[in-house]
Order: C-alpha cells, then sequence, then structure tokens
C-alpha cells in the first residue's frame, strides 16, 4: 500500500496553463461589463474565477506581446516605439529567455497557435526558437481572415506557418482554424508533461470579417463596423468554449489554469468600443491600455471575485513561470512581479509603480513644463497608486459610446502645446478631471520617476525597411529572409 501511495505522490500536480490573447479587445467589448455583445463562455469563466479590474496591457500589439513574453518594459528590449512591421529586421530580443523557455525548462509541454508578431527576420526569431515546442499561425498582423494572406508596403504574400514551413488553409476562417490547431494539440498532449498553450487569437483585429452566420444576432445593430466586429467576438467567444470542452473531455479541466487578456483598448474605427474610458488603441488614456482580463482555475483560492489590485502584462511573466515551479536564472532583470497570491488569494499586490511606457521616436509637443526632471515634451505616462501622469501627445482622447446607445460621444481636442495631464484614476477612471494644475509636487514627483527610468532605458530600435523581405524572393510567403 505504501509504495503505491508513493507512486501516486509522483504524479505532477502542476496546473496547465492556456494563455488566450485577443488582438484590439475593447474594454466595453465583453458581456460582464455591459456591453451588448453575447459573450457567455468567456462571462462564465471569469464569473467562476478571478476578474482582474485594474489590469493594464500597452497600447498596440507587438508592445504588448514583447512584455509579455520577456517580462520587461519596452525601455529595456528597444521595442518602444509603435509595431514590428513586415519588412523591418528586428525582433524580441534574443539575449533573455521568453516565458515559453522557462516554462519548457520547468519541464512542460509548450505551444504556440495564432499571431505572433515579435519580429521573423532570421530563423531565431521565430516562436520555434523561443521556447515554443510547437507554433502554428501567422508572423505578422492584420492579415485576411479566410485566404491567410497580407499586403504591405506594395508587396503581397500568404502568411501561415506550421512550425517554420509555409502552410495553407485557404478558406478557413482564422478563429476556426486556430482553436480546432488547440483541440488538436490538447486532444493529442500526453498527460505525463503538464501543458503549456499561449493562443494570441487574430480575433478581433481588423479587417473585418466573419462567417455571417456569427452576424445575424446582430441585426438590431445598424453601425455596419459594428455588426460584423460584434460577430467576430461571437465566433471568438464560442472558439474559447469549445477549448474548454475539449479540456474538459480529456479530463484535464480541474487542473488548468486559463488566462485571458486583450493585447490593447478596442479600435473605435473597426468596430471597438471602450465606453466609459477615454481614448482607444494607440493613445495612453484608460482606453487604449486599461485590459479586460480574467483567471479561472480551481486552484484559485477566491473564486467568484474581482480584483483592483494594480497589474501589468508583465507581471504574467514570474507569476506564471512560479506557479509552473520554474526559476528565473538567467533572466535580464524583469519589471513584472509574482501575482499570484494577488490572484488567488486577494492579498494587497506588489506592484505600486507601473510604467506605461516611455517613446523617444514619437514627436513632441509645447515646452518642457519643468527643468532638471523628464522632458514633459516626451511621449511618456506612469502610475504610481492610484496617480497617472501622462506626457507629451497621448493621442485620441475622446470619448466614445456604443453605436447602439442613446449617450453622444464627447470628442476632445487638447491644445496643440499641452504636454502634462495628471488624473486619480481610482476617483477618476474616464479621466476627466486633469488635476495636474492642482498637485503640482505630485507632477514633479513622477516626473522624477519617469526620469529615474529613463535612465535605465536601451536605446530605441525601429529599423529601416529591407525590401529583401519582400514575399515574392521568398516563395510567395512573408518569412525569414536574412
Amino acid at each position: 500500500y505504501h509504495f503505491v501511495c508513493c507512486m501516486f505522490d509522483k504524479v505532477d500536480s502542476r496546473p496547465n496553463i492556456i494563455f488566450i490573447l485577443a488582438d484590439d479587445y475593447g474594454f466595453n467589448d465583453v458581456g460582464y461589463h455591459g456591453s451588448e455583445i453575447k459573450t457567455p463562455n468567456l462571462d462564465k469563466l471569469a464569473s467562476e474565477g478571478v476578474k482582474l479590474e485594474n489590469y493594464y496591457v500597452q497600447p498596440i500589439c507587438t508592445p504588448t506581446r514583447s512584455q509579455l513574453l520577456s517580462g520587461r518594459y519596452q525601455i529595456h528590449t528597444g521595442l518602444q516605439h509603435g509595431i514590428i512591421w513586415p519588412l523591418q529586421p528586428s525582433g524580441l530580443p534574443l539575449d533573455s529567455p521568453t516565458i515559453a523557455d522557462k516554462i519548457k525548462q520547468a519541464g512542460y509541454s509548450t505551444h504556440a497557435v495564432g499571431k505572433w508578431h515579435l519580429g521573423f527576420y532570421k530563423k531565431e526569431y521565430l516562436p520555434t526558437s523561443r521556447g515554443f515546442d510547437s507554433y502554428y499561425g501567422y508572423l505578422t498582423g492584420s492579415e485576411d481572415y479566410f485566404k491567410h494572406s497580407r499586403c504591405y508596403g506594395g508587396f503581397c504574400g500568404m502568411d501561415l506557418r506550421d512550425n517554420t514551413e509555409p502552410t495553407s488553409a485557404d478558406g478557413k476562417y482564422s478563429t476556426h482554424l486556430f482553436s480546432e490547431k488547440v483541440i488538436d494539440i490538447v486532444n493529442n498532449h500526453n498527460s505525463e508533461k503538464p501543458l503549456f498553450i499561449y493562443l494570441p487569437f487574430q480575433a478581433v483585429h481588423s479587417p473585418l470579417q466573419v462567417p455571417d452566420e456569427y452576424v445575424t444576432p446582430y441585426d438590431n445593430i445598424k453601425d455596419r463596423n459594428r455588426r460584423s466586429y460584434a460577430g467576430m467576438v461571437s465566433a471568438m467567444d464560442e472558439a474559447v468554449g469549445n477549448i474548454t470542452q475539449t479540456f474538459k473531455q480529456k479530463g484535464l479541466w480541474n487542473n488548468t489554469l486559463l488566462v485571458f487578456s486583450t493585447d490593447n483598448g478596442g479600435q473605435i474605427l473597426s468596430g471597438g468600443n471602450n465606453w466609459p474610458l477615454r481614448g482607444w488603441k494607440h493613445s495612453l488614456w484608460e482606453g487604449g491600455m486599461r485590459g479586460v482580463g480574467f483567471v479561472h482555475g480551481n486552484m484559485l483560492k477566491n473564486k467568484g471575485t474581482s480584483t483592483k489590485e494594480l497589474m501589468h502584462v508583465t507581471d504574467w511573466y514570474p507569476t506564471l513561470v512560479g506557479l509552473a515551479g520554474g526559476d528565473l536564472n538567467g533572466t535580464k532583470p524583469l519589471d513584472g512581479f509574482d501575482q499570484w497570491k494577488t490572484i488567488s488569494e486577494g492579498v494587497e499586490g506588489p506592484r505600486k509603480v507601473l510604467l506605461h511606457n516611455i517613446d523617444p521616436l514619437f514627436k513632441t509637443v509645447g515646452e518642457p513644463a519643468y527643468n532638471d526632471t523628464f522632458d514633459s515634451r516626451v511621449r511618456a505616462a506612469i502610475r504610481y497608486k492610484d496617480w497617472k501622469l501622462i506626457t507629451g501627445n497621448p493621442g485620441n482622447g475622446s470619448w466614445i459610446p456604443e453605436p447602439t446607445s442613446h449617450l453622444s460621444a464627447i470628442y476632445q481636442y487638447e491644445s496643440e502645446k499641452k504636454n502634462l495631464w495628471l488624473f486619480n484614476i481610482a476617483e477618476d477612471p474616464t479621466e476627466h478631471k486633469d488635476l495636474s494644475n492642482k498637485y503640482p509636487d505630485i507632477v514633479k514627483t513622477m516626473l522624477d520617476m519617469l526620469q529615474g527610468f529613463n535612465h535605465t532605458s536601451v536605446p530605441c530600435y525601429y529599423p529601416k525597411e529591407d525590401k529583401r523581405g519582400n514575399p515574392e524572393l521568398l516563395g510567395g510567403y512573408w518569412g525569414p529572409w536574412m
């Protein structure tokens, strides 16, 4: 009896982990935030788990992905400006292991399915060189959901890979394609090893494409973009339901942790919505960066709750590597915090400061507000507890309601010279009351904090485009060219 008991003690009790990253998914586009869009699967998972209601990502695609995979701020990887465009010889630096490297080292089977967007000009930057045992998906962004092709800079090519090899799935809608690929991975998984799946959906980024049956329930939405977008969200929600059902059928669900996150705020021009937050994708306002996020799993002690503790996308690295029983040896200094006890038990979070970004290449605005501290002409934003400071040009700061609501949009155009804002986000989450004139001492303190971060930043890497990446020279596919 003793022998049998000890044999069972050897069974790996560490959780399977699936991290689902939605693309351009707005704050007001999930059912539990009061959206007109129906998301029954996401709502159920969130209500059984822990909703993250003070959770931040970056305003655009590559930066969020780079911070998720590296656990490090953009200022520490050189990716602080823009995204990686298809012809740029750039990528997430190879000088520090990714979250997948670390989880794989801990003994997990690791898989990525979906949008990469972290560089591919050399094979070393492909997902299978960055800690993933397998990869199925596309390397650029904004491609056709059915044809899996992408045009950029006058060049057009296919963009779909199975591990490192070009592949095709013409006519298959990407949300279905990627969810079915994940279902195959789960069904074929050898349960001796725990499983880590990273699923960055193409959905719900433009172009606005979805099979008609998903749009029909939203005939009441007259705005064409919003109607298509709602259908795309429904298709993604259904896909998440199908994936969780497969984990259950395989007997893995009870020991699986699911994390759901957006990569940035919704794109108003392509059907997304962030009401009541200010601004949208690309901006440093809350609508650009405050993310939809939740965690689900039996291992959570505080099921059915939400947390308002400050969290950031860099925090997943130490949190999930820790949960996987991994170590942080060999990583460059991380900017993320292990938030597991905060999420699971509701204890006070370790994060008091959050650098949203400092972008030295963005066009400057106005004159410096103070000397001997951070230059307020430069685009940047930082959180300290409940305070948020923005400098430079934050992007469009309008408040846009859902198209079906009876509320009017409030279009906000700041003076061309203004470059400093201070908000108390706990009291004013919609950023209506700029307190920068009322609390100059807090402004100065936070500018000094920005200056401190700025001293630790590495040079911004945003190389010129390289025409050798033209897909016509590479067998018709976007892919490595060096």
